[in-house]
């Protein structure tokens, strides 16, 4: 199960990734578009819709690789059975938040699929497919803070120090 989980916040990264990508060509061809008049429209919307889904789908790897921001100073003042219960509470409060932003942007994505909302621009783009990497993303994300509220319970949970702590005097 650990490697399949892995793999899907992996995968789920690697498509943020290409996203980026994607993000890169949209800008560079609408910058083409301005010296030499390209036949594609709504190059601007593409770059937004890719630059949303790469950071909705980066979220899950972001959380597992411990690079989420987090405020410790509390968490490092107690003791470790206080952090334990802090540490619980705040996890169970994420898997509530990221299960309602997941079931809302799953949702969201079925309406506009149903009403067939369509883009204001140039593209005239059908919106449940920009805001399907949203609801995939909000998915995995809710599936990785309920493997780390998992982990956390069977005392299995490690916390990746970030690399930024490295560099802290």
């Amino acid at each position: 199960m650990r490697r399949l989980l892995d793999a899907l916040y992996d995968g789920a990264a690697w498509l943020a990734a290409l996203l980026m990508v994607g993000t890169l060509l949209a800008v560079l061809a609408s910058m083409l578009d301005r010296i030499v008049t390209l036949p594609v429209r709504g190059l601007d919307a593409y770059a937004g819709y890719c630059m949303a889904g790469a950071g909705f789908l980066a979220l899950a790897h972001t959380l597992k690789r411990g690079e989420h921001i987090r405020v410790t100073l509390l968490l490092n003042s107690v003791r470790p059975a206080a952090r334990r219960v802090l540490e619980l509470w705040c996890l169970v409060i994420a898997v509530v938040l990221s299960g309602a932003f997941a079931f809302y942007s799953a949702r969201l994505v079925w309406e506009s699929y149903q009403f067939n909302d369509i883009s204001t621009g140039f593209d005239a783009t059908p919106l449940w497919i920009p805001q399907l990497s949203m609801a995939v993303g909000g998915l995995v994300f809710f599936i990785a803070f309920v493997d780390e509220l998992v982990l956390e319970l069977l005392h299995k949970r490690e916390r990746p120090a970030s690399a930024e702590l490295k560099f802290n005097e």
